[in-house]
């Protein structure tokens, strides 16, 4: 009977453990994603390829410098494909003065050119419901942004940097 016990109990105990490894595992791989951004910024600038930051970025190429929550601050730009991936902390929420709402997953790219930002992955508006954002452009006085149909907004309300707020579902 003891005998029968001790396998039981070590089968069990087996068990349990791997779960617990397992689930370290999953801690271990998902601290590694959240640090990767700030961790690719640390070794160029390690490199001495200091970028400059994502709202000069946007100025340059003619976007409101407030079209991302204010802590994405960590990025990659390909000056030769032009994809820009930027990294943000947590799934969050950015409500403008005018009333319009921006979500955005904790990466988002997108293909940057003068005024636009192509191919947009990562990023939702609400249009009565929550519709992915492919596209946005800007002009002098608007911002618009292509999801399913064109929505322009006034550029005014994306001319600041605001914060995200925490939400848990893209």
């Amino acid at each position: 009977m003891d005998q029968i016990l001790n396998k039981v109990g070590s089968y069990w105990l087996g068990k349990k453990a791997n779960k617990q490894l397992d689930s370290v595992g999953d801690d271990i791989n998902s601290l590694s994603t959240s640090i990767e951004g700030g961790t690719k910024w640390l070794v160029n600038k390690i490199k001495g390829k200091m970028q400059k930051p994502l709202p000069e970025l946007l100025k340059e190429y003619g976007l409101p410098v407030g079209i991302f929550p204010r802590d994405a601050t960590n990025y990659e730009f390909n000056e030769q494909t032009r994809k820009l991936t930027v990294f943000i902390p947590t799934i969050c929420e950015v409500g403008y003065k005018d009333s319009s709402v921006l979500r955005f997953t904790t990466t988002v790219t997108g293909f940057l050119e003068k005024g636009k930002l192509a191919d947009v992955e990562g990023m939702k508006t609400k249009v009565m419901i929550w519709v992915k954002v492919t596209s946005i452009s800007a002009d002098s006085s608007k911002v618009h942004f292509t999801a399913g149909m064109k929505k322009s907004r006034s550029r005014d309300a994306y001319e600041v940097l605001r914060d995200g707020v925490e939400i848990d579902k893209f």
